[in-house]
């Protein structure tokens, strides 16, 4: 199967192929997708930096209990409050020509769909929580499935979420690489969740040159410091429009918690500041 990497195009027998398409396709710097800090009360310097303003953030999610809770959380209505006036005040500053400026900034509810067990009624009603008291902007449908059987279902939630709200940003959450159709049911796909040990060896299929850049997201944690630009390169390379890289790993999580591993993407890298700054004046090849 023909795959992409940094070098080009590469098909079955290893030859290079012609990348002026592909390097055309995934032109300019991505932006930052955050997949769920951790609550406000422990977190709120992290939410704090997402409102910043110049922050490159395309889209933030919003995890209150697995999904919206059972009622408003306050804190959480005001770490919302505080994304969403960041981004209007950015949409109310952007030129007509700043598309992309404007379009960030999106907060995003976070339906499970548990690689498929849940139903469509379940996840729905949870959608319906997160635009009444949150008022969010679209959804990450975490543990998305990735294989075709499940397509048809996948397609069926996502016309009825898109039924619920207003041009809703449909972030599907496979965490790898999904069958060629589910492209056609969302905005964006993450399309890789893991270490960086993985991912600086990844390879992007070659179907993925047929679609826009911004497609698809990568979420990579354990990023050193010295290998952000390398980082950034492959995802450039594999037409990845959002990323999230971060220097944290997961760690046995405590006490009572057996097997469990605490969430590394809950907390800032360490390098927060840094890598607004290099995503936000664009990585050279």
């Amino acid at each position: 199967m023909p795959y992409l990497t940094p070098a080009g195009l590469r098909g079955a027998d290893g030859g290079v192929a012609d990348v002026r398409d592909h390097a055309a396709r995934t032109g300019g710097a991505p932006g930052i997708g955050v997949p769920g800090y951790a609550h406000p009360l422990v977190a709120a310097a992290e939410w704090e930096a997402l409102a910043r303003p110049g922050a490159p953030v395309h889209w933030a999610v919003l995890n209150v209990d697995n999904g919206p809770g059972v009622r408003p959380d306050p804190h959480c209505l005001e770490a919302a409050g505080r994304i969403k006036n960041a981004a209007a005040r950015a949409r109310a500053a952007a030129h007509p020509g700043a598309a992309r400026a404007a379009a960030g900034g999106r907060l995003l509810g976070h339906l499970d769909l548990a690689h498929g067990a849940r139903s469509a009624s379940e996840l729905l009603a949870e959608a319906r929580a997160y635009l009444d008291w949150y008022l969010v902007d679209g959804f990450l449908l975490a543990r998305c499935p990735t294989g075709s059987a499940s397509l048809p279902r996948v397609a069926v939630l996502t016309t009825a979420l898109r039924e619920l709200a207003e041009s809703p940003h449909l972030v599907l959450g496979h965490g790898r690489l999904p069958h060629p159709g589910y492209a056609g049911t969302a905005d964006q796909m993450v399309t890789f969740t893991g270490a960086w040990s993985e991912y600086r060896w990844s390879q992007a299929p070659a179907w993925t040159a047929a679609h826009p850049p911004g497609r698809f997201c990568h979420v990579v944690h354990g990023v050193p410091r010295g290998h952000l630009d390398e980082a950034l390169r492959i995802a450039r390379w594999q037409g990845a429009g959002t990323v999230y890289f971060t220097d944290r790993t997961p760690r046995p999580a405590p006490r009572d918690d057996i097997g469990g591993q605490s969430d590394p993407y809950a907390s800032l890298p360490g390098y927060w500041d840094e890598i607004v700054s290099r995503i936000g004046r664009g990585v050279s090849e």
